[in-house]
């Protein structure tokens, strides 16, 4: 485990830390491959239900480290991902993804905060696109997510301005769920994830998570019919059985665990 990444597990819950505060958590291959290499192990851990994503100090994360970057680039390294993971591997992680968003939150630190599932953001939180002022384009697919959150043309302004949005206008349109004192923050969003840890059946909350993503692609009907075809699987007919009793008896459910990946695409076909 890398230093520049630290985790703390409680009540089914994986606190994740971007741990580089004096670079405010400016993104680097070797980090992203330590956070990656953390999700990877979540993913096919039963104990960890939620994960929730932040940064160590005064920032989300701040992009990309540009000092970092001008020296492989000096040196003529040609740097990806490891594994063949995308820039944007977080988005394949199946459990839910809450990102509690402590401070800045720039260019790709703002691509990792779009995979989040669900975002609670600091009052001194702030997000910049950051792309075009450094002649980008829209990156890792910020130009599909970002329609999807905000809106269309709220995401074409934004995203060809690059201006800074404080945390009262994220929230007004949706990008953030809620907004925290800063001494809250960790303690309001961890508290939520505990709830989803111990209230909601990990393989319907994967599933869900699915059809939020893939449902955009889809027509009403095929949706319609996709989510009863889901609801057939016999990990959901447990849960379901579970549910339903344990409201019943008034009692804490006892759900299955989410299954491995290799299980998990066994389970549908």
């Amino acid at each position: 485990m890398s230093d520049e990444i630290l985790t703390d597990l409680a009540d089914g819950v994986l606190t994740v830390t971007l741990n580089r505060p004096d670079r405010l958590n400016a993104w680097t291959y070797e980090l992203g491959d330590s956070y990656f290499d953390v999700l990877d192990r979540a993913d096919d851990d039963p104990d960890i239900r939620v994960v929730v994503l932040t940064g160590a100090g005064r920032g989300f994360c701040s992009g990309l480290d540009m000092e970092a970057l001008s020296a492989a680039s000096a040196s003529g390294a040609r740097r990806t991902p490891a594994h063949g993971r995308r820039m944007t591997h977080a988005q394949s992680f199946r459990k839910p993804l809450i990102g509690a968003i402590n401070g800045a939150c720039v260019g790709f630190g703002l691509v990792q905060a779009l995979a989040c599932d669900i975002r609670f953001a600091s009052a001194s939180a702030y997000f910049v696109p950051a792309f075009t002022q450094r002649g980008l384009n829209a990156e890792y697919g910020t130009s599909w997510l970002l329609p999807r959150m905000i809106g269309q043309t709220r995401a074409a302004e934004w995203l060809f301005s690059g201006r800074r949005m404080d945390v009262s206008e994220a929230e007004r349109i949706g990008l953030v769920n809620r907004v925290c004192a800063a001494d809250d923050l960790i303690a309001e969003t961890v508290a939520y994830a505990r709830n989803l840890a111990a209230a909601a059946s990990p393989i319907a909350l994967a599933d869900t998570k699915a059809q939020i993503a893939g449902d955009w692609l889809r027509d009403r009907v095929t949706a319609e019919d996709h989510a009863k075809s889901l609801g057939h699987q016999p990990g959901h007919r447990v849960d379901f059985a579970e549910g339903v009793r344990s409201f019943v008896e008034r009692r804490p459910p006892q759900f299955q665990p989410l299954p491995p990946r290799s299980a998990d695409h066994d389970r549908h076909p």
